[in-house]
């Protein structure tokens, strides 16, 4: 039973602490969209995306009116449209025009982004992956709400380092034809290794083939009620700390678990998963380096930042699963830079560099994220910064990610501002040792011996 405590404790944290829900995500399977004819094929997928999420923003908005809990976005994830569109696309121009209605469809309904332009290519591709990969510069670059992601690779089959090779071109060519914007392009780009079929948060986010017709999964957030909790157990043991941080994401994620359940509930669409990802926002005191700093650090960055992520992980994932009954997506903890205040302050000291956030991506739930480079870096090596995370991901059984902007015509020292959840980030530099020789080698790194467990 939840009793008056509760209440008030769970208001503390809205009010006071930045807790949220931060997204509610509906999962829509294109499956049933296929077709030869490719004006047919967009008509359907309009069709199905105004139908099954016409109510979802305004779902949204009631639970949150109803139960005082703010949800800061409402978004829609789809099947990966190189499947949807592998029919009927003959040219990386007619996926440009499926990217055009899924936007037009996400006006429609009112969601902040619509994910799910992507394609799954870890061991190989077909001639629509490359289409629809080739397409993605400028399908971000026309429209506003579509967010675009690519597997590259898997514990079982390895990293495809063609399509690695490629996406660090695509990459490049996304924020040349965004320039005017500050490469924003970018920001709705992100490759993964062992990227989940249900994760909510964007721009990651696909309906997984394996998924039913449509699907609720919602994101929670709270890295300020973690924060909060931690600051009363100053000075205590690691025990103390590990159990304070077990209960409070407890607490946050029975929250996202109410809301899952009374969105699909009056959606009559299934619950999917709750995803336990700690997910900062430019909001002073919403920031994950300062829990790391509240664990003892005098920045994020300092030595022991590693080993403080790693219990912080481990011990948000312990206490998330006891609260809901099913957990998902990436679940952990987000290290964004340009999303979290206490990211940017450290890069700006001196004390967090790319290389410490690579090492970090090895315990947290993501990987190098919302990371402003200069625009001049080569494409090879942001080809290599991709291979070097893919292999993080690839070796440790786990997802990792790289959400990376060159800006254009900017160099490090200089700042960028993307705006709202995208807050804004320092440019940071980058290794000037060229991999040209590595990553133009072609093929596939083989998986680890360890993915034989059949």
């Amino acid at each position: 039973m939840i009793n008056f405590f509760e209440v008030a404790e769970t208001n503390e944290m809205i009010d006071k602490e930045n807790l949220d829900v931060r997204t509610i995500t509906l999962g829509i399977s294109l499956l049933d969209c296929i077709d030869a004819d490719l004006e047919k094929c967009k008509e359907k997928i309009y069709q199905k995306i105004i139908k099954a999420a016409g109510n979802l923003v305004a779902t949204g908005e009631e639970i949150s009116r109803e139960f005082g809990i703010p949800i800061v976005n409402k978004r829609i994830s789809l099947t990966p449209i190189a499947l949807i569109g592998g029919a009927c696309c003959k040219t990386a121009e007619d996926f440009v025009s499926i990217a055009k209605v899924l936007d037009r469809a996400a006006h429609e309904v009112g969601v902040n982004f619509i994910g799910g332009y992507s394609a799954l290519v870890a061991k190989g591709m077909t001639k629509a992956d490359k289409l629809l990969m080739a397409s993605i510069p400028e399908a971000l670059a026309c429209t506003e709400r579509v967010c675009s992601s690519v597997n590259l690779g898997s514990t079982r089959t390895g990293i495809n380092m063609d399509a690695v090779r490629m996406m660090g071109s695509i990459i490049k060519e996304a924020a040349e034809l965004t320039k005017d914007r500050d490469s924003m392009g970018c920001t709705k780009l992100v490759v993964f290794c062992n990227a989940p079929d249900d994760n909510p948060f964007m721009a990651g986010a696909f309906h997984g083939v394996t998924e039913a017709d449509q699907i609720i999964n919602v994101g929670v957030s709270g890295p300020g009620v973690v924060k909060t909790a931690l600051e009363k157990v100053r000075g205590e043991s690691f025990e103390v700390l590990c159990e304070t941080i077990k209960k409070t994401a407890f607490k946050v994620t029975r929250v996202g678990q109410l809301v899952a359940k009374e969105a699909s509930r009056r959606m009559q669409v299934p619950f999917g998963i709750v995803d336990l990802s700690l997910a900062p926002t430019p909001a002073i005191g919403d920031s994950v380096a300062d829990i790391l700093c509240e664990i003892g650090l005098e920045r994020a960055g300092a030595p022991g930042t590693t080993a403080a992520l790693a219990l912080l992980n481990d011990q948000v994932k312990k206490g998330g699963v006891m609260a809901s009954s099913y957990v998902g997506g990436l679940s952990g903890a987000f290290i964004p830079v340009s999303e979290d205040q206490g990211m940017i302050d450290a890069v700006q000291a001196g004390a967090l560099t790319l290389e410490k956030l690579e090492a970090m991506t090895c315990v947290c739930s993501v990987g190098l994220d919302m990371i402003a480079i200069p625009g001049d870096t080569k494409d090879t090596t942001i080809a290599g910064i991709i291979a070097d995370e893919m292999a993080i991901g690839m070796v440790n059984q786990k997802t990792t990610a790289v959400r990376i902007i060159p800006v254009i015509g900017k160099g490090v020292g200089e700042n960028v501002e993307f705006g709202g959840l995208l807050g804004h980030a320092p440019i940071m530099p980058v290794n000037s040792f060229g991999c040209e020789q590595f990553v133009n080698r072609g093929g596939r790194i083989p998986a680890p011996i360890h993915s034989f467990k059949n």
